[in-house]
């Protein structure tokens, strides 16, 4: 819990802190919390370890109008060196005792909060003998954030497994009330690939549980395909700290053929590498910071467009201030 001494100036962090009853850091390095181990500090940061705790903090920053940036595992954001201001909420809302299975006469449901990891939510429904989320194994990311993303792999993704989803809304109209809580079917998402409506809005969304389509099946059969996607996984994406994808296909195309025709596939600045098992990988060698990720994947898409004319867009979110690009020294 954070102290004031008596000179110190009260500002909103600490109204909030005092609202909602929860330990809050300072100057927290954001790296333990980004699968490619990269980041600088959290002004502040507080970890939300239910559903309703996360609820009543972002109920409690939207009161005290304070900035902040919600994340789940980290698995696809880069996070500048200089860090993030504002507050950090680190959503921990994964409890398995959470995950919640119901069945009606349409359809057999699976509700887990937002912060359960992907690959939990696989292994309890195939326990269970529920189908239908094998495509997410190996995903290290969560479900509010494959919600928000439209994550998917192996022919399948959120947009045709979601049902429906809990989520808590800024009121555009705070007089009436900060929050709104709302229940959004997968339509109301506006999914199209690896995006949706809140994704890249200034409409202020945050996912508190999500409802997926499952149907049943022996665990056996459930279990024997997670094991040939995870095979298929190891065959084809490198081991290490990495953000997963770093650009979306282009339509008709890959984004990893077309940076592997462009001869960078294994082009490394700093401790950033292409990786030499998937170009549309980049690889934490050990010692990377996140501006070397940034100047690789400005050289990526600078050399792609130059000689293919295609613009590869983000699948990762960069979150902070990044410096100005300035010319790079290609080795390999």
């Amino acid at each position: 819990m954070i102290m004031l001494s008596d000179n110190e100036v009260k500002s909103p962090v600490y109204d909030l802190l005092a609202q909602i009853g929860y330990p809050l850091r300072q100057n927290v390095l954001l790296s333990r919390y980004c699968s490619a181990q990269i980041g600088g500090p959290a002004e502040y940061l507080i970890e939300a370890n239910t559903a309703n705790q996360l609820e009543k903090i972002i109920q409690g920053i939207w009161i005290n109008h304070v900035p902040y940036t919600l994340l789940g595992r980290g698995s696809n954001v880069l996070i500048s060196d200089v860090g993030l201001s504002g507050i950090v909420v680190i959503n921990r809302a994964k409890g398995v005792g959470r995950i919640r299975v119901c069945e009606t006469a349409e359809e057999i449901q699976i509700w887990a909060e937002s912060g359960v990891n992907l690959g939990t939510l696989t292994r309890v429904a195939a326990e269970k003998g529920l189908s239908g989320l094998e495509w997410a194994t190996g995903i290290p990311g969560t479900v509010g954030g494959a919600v928000v993303n439209n994550a998917g792999a192996f022919n399948g993704d959120i947009a045709h497994s979601l049902i429906m989803a809990d989520i808590l809304q800024q009121n555009p109209e705070p007089d009436q009330g900060i929050s709104l809580r709302q229940t959004w079917t997968s339509s109301d998402f506006h999914y199209s690939y690896r995006n949706s409506r809140i994704k890249n809005e200034s409409e202020q969304v945050v996912i508190l549980r999500a409802c997926l389509r499952v149907e049943k099946s022996k665990p056996e059969f459930i279990k024997a395909k997670m094991a040939q996607i995870n095979q298929k996984r190891k065959a084809t994406q490198p081991p290490g700290a990495s953000m997963g994808s770093i650009f979306k296909n282009p339509p008709g195309d890959y984004a990893g053929r077309l940076i592997e025709a462009a001869g960078l596939k294994g082009l490394q600045v700093g401790g950033a590498q292409i990786s030499l098992q998937h170009a549309n990988f980049m690889v934490n060698q050990g010692n990377a910071c996140a501006q070397d990720f940034w100047d690789l994947i400005s050289v990526v898409q600078k050399e792609v467009l130059n000689q293919f004319d295609v613009q590869l867009e983000l699948e990762i979110q960069p979150l902070g201030t990044f410096k100005e690009v300035q010319k790079v020294n290609q080795s390999d």
